[in-house]
């Protein structure tokens, strides 16, 4: 069975399902786009590229009520409601052929994404967490799939999380009803320079003002003038604190519920852009509850059409289990205009690329299709040496984004216990662990820990390969692994795009495939090359 599934919202995707094998998720902000976007019609054109046949089954993922005015009735579940009656099941027609079309709820998009995607075999009972901007909610899967609603915990942690960020910005607009989609990611890295746990009788009444309300009302920062960290901006160290101080009370509140009502030691599966917090998904490792504890890449809505296929495909076949690879998105495109006398190009080869790396050049890194998610998993990735904490201010300005802002490591699947403690494989990057060397100052957060993505020779080849040669060059299999995107836009995927990026950003150079492009005017490529002039010449001296 062949099924074609998109998200109608937010991270909009689209997802191509074919004999139960994820063959393509064509994610709207990728290929330069603006974050968080919903589907469009290139993204349509884009995903008929890579079909061959017309699907079997049509889907469309829940979404709000307001939706509906739009499609007309009928055309889409709504929000919540995870019953398996909850769906829409219809007989169309797609160029002349009869389909069915399918529709379910998007909190059922994100149970169903965390299930399929897991390595839990089918009839496996489970918990499900899923907690995004709207929903807060633990799950219980039976083995014949139906799930049980246990509670909602806390109504939109993901919209309580982020509102701190923009009361303490003294740029964002306090007309604004929540905060930017953006904002999460760089609370998470402020949370990490927090000192203190006990909050002050005024942040204990902010807490209050931010978690009690079941809903967050659009006339949040009025309320919140006279708050403690009104306007203070991001750099004031007892915001910083508090920071840390809300995050951890926001996962108690999860983890209180799960402590008293989730003992049967079953696995958890986390859905929802809440998700991508690191610190969070470690934490409910720790926390002992739990047989084991999944993530799935795509846990934000980017996953949501890929959700709602399998959801599709479980209702039609019986079957809730997919066949999937991370890289599962576009291949790298080289057409369009490119200026190739702005690049010195030499055929790609892993231990010349190590050793650029490893004096100092940050290279742009292509390779295959691109990942699923927002997380670079190194084939759409800005690569870099992890010893020196300049090269993570080098970074962040060519990524122009704030310096607070930590850069994850890529390291060698077996060293990973030897320099981050970390004695399995975290290929999605989805966990902290604490580095256990003072070697890696570029990748260690303030707090001393990283948050990793280990490599096999299985899940990425040619990075597993250039990481190898790195430590046969340095001594160590890890390097600064960040997104391979312009501010505020999802990752690159064409060559006019990257070199026009190398030569804006600052950028050394880049590896696309079988070449190496570095930029002429490059500062440190220059200094490069005039190294390798002396150390041949006194090698035939």
């Amino acid at each position: 069975m062949n099924i074609l599934s998109y998200n109608p919202g937010h991270d909009g995707a689209i997802a191509y399902l074919k004999g139960a094998e994820l063959k393509v998720s064509i994610e709207a902000e990728k290929n330069s786009n603006w974050r968080y976007s919903p589907v469009s019609s290139h993204d349509v054109f884009s995903v008929l590229g890579e079909i061959d046949e017309i699907p079997d089954v049509l889907c469309t993922g829940g979404w709000w009520p307001r939706e509906h005015r739009v499609l007309g009735p009928n055309a889409l579940a709504g929000y919540r409601g995870v019953s398996g009656s909850d769906v829409i099941i219809e007989r169309r027609r797609l160029m002349g052929r009869p389909i069915h079309y399918f529709s379910s709820s998007h909190e059922r998009s994100h149970v169903l994404c965390a299930f399929g995607l897991s390595s839990l075999p089918k009839g496996t009972p489970c918990y499900v967490l899923v907690w995004e901007g709207a929903i807060g909610a633990f799950y219980e899967i039976d083995s014949a799939l139906n799930i049980t609603l246990l509670a909602d915990v806390l109504n939109q942690p993901g919209n309580r999380y982020i509102s701190l960020y923009g009361l303490a910005d003294p740029t964002f607009p306090k007309n604004a009803p929540f905060s930017r989609f953006s904002d999460a990611g760089k609370l998470m890295a402020l949370t990490s320079f927090s000192k203190r746990k006990v909050p002050s009788a005024e942040e204990e009444k902010l807490i209050d003002l931010l978690l009690n309300p079941p809903y967050l009302e659009a006339s949040l920062y009025q309320q919140l003038e006279h708050s403690p960290h009104f306007n203070v901006g991001l750099d004031d160290p007892e915001f910083r604190n508090f920071a840390g101080i809300l995050s951890d009370r926001i996962f108690d509140i999860f983890h209180q519920f799960a402590k008293s009502n989730m003992k049967k030691g079953l696995p958890l599966l986390i859905a929802g852009g809440c998700g991508l917090n690191c610190d969070w998904n470690t934490k409910w490792r720790e926390t002992g509850l739990f047989s084991e504890v999944f993530v799935p890449p795509v846990a934000n809505d980017s996953g949501s059409a890929i959700g709602t296929a399998i959801d599709a495909q479980f209702h039609l076949t019986g079957n809730p289990k997919i066949d999937w690879n991370v890289y599962s998105g576009l291949e790298f495109n080289t057409s369009g205009s490119f200026d190739p006398s702005m690049f010195d190009i030499y055929e790609s080869d892993h231990a010349v690329i190590a050793d650029m790396l490893a004096n100092g050049l940050i290279l742009g890194w292509v390779n295959g299709r691109y990942e699923i998610g927002p997380r670079a998993l190194g084939n759409r990735s800005i690569l870099a040496a992890p010893f020196e904490a300049s090269t993570r201010v080098r970074l962040n300005e060519i990524k122009q984004r704030e310096q607070f802002r930590p850069i994850a490591p890529v390291c060698l699947e077996e060293e990973a216990t030897k320099w981050f403690g970390c004695d399995h494989a975290s290929p999605y990057m989805l966990y902290t662990h604490q580095v256990r060397t003072n070697a890696l100052a570029a990748v260690t957060h303030v707090n001393g820990t990283a948050r990793i993505q280990t490599v096999s020779a299985t899940t990425n080849r040619k990075l597993y390969d250039l990481l190898a040669a790195f430590k046969a060059r340095t001594g160590y299999g890890v390097l600064c692994n960040t997104s391979l995107n312009f501010k505020g836009r999802g990752f690159i995927n064409k060559l006019d795009d990257l070199s026009t990026y190398a030569i804006e950003h600052d950028l050394d150079g880049f590896v696309v495939e079988s070449k190496i492009y570095l930029r002429k005017l490059s500062a440190c490529y220059q200094a490069y090359t005039v190294k390798q002039s002396s150390s041949a010449q006194a090698a035939n001296a």
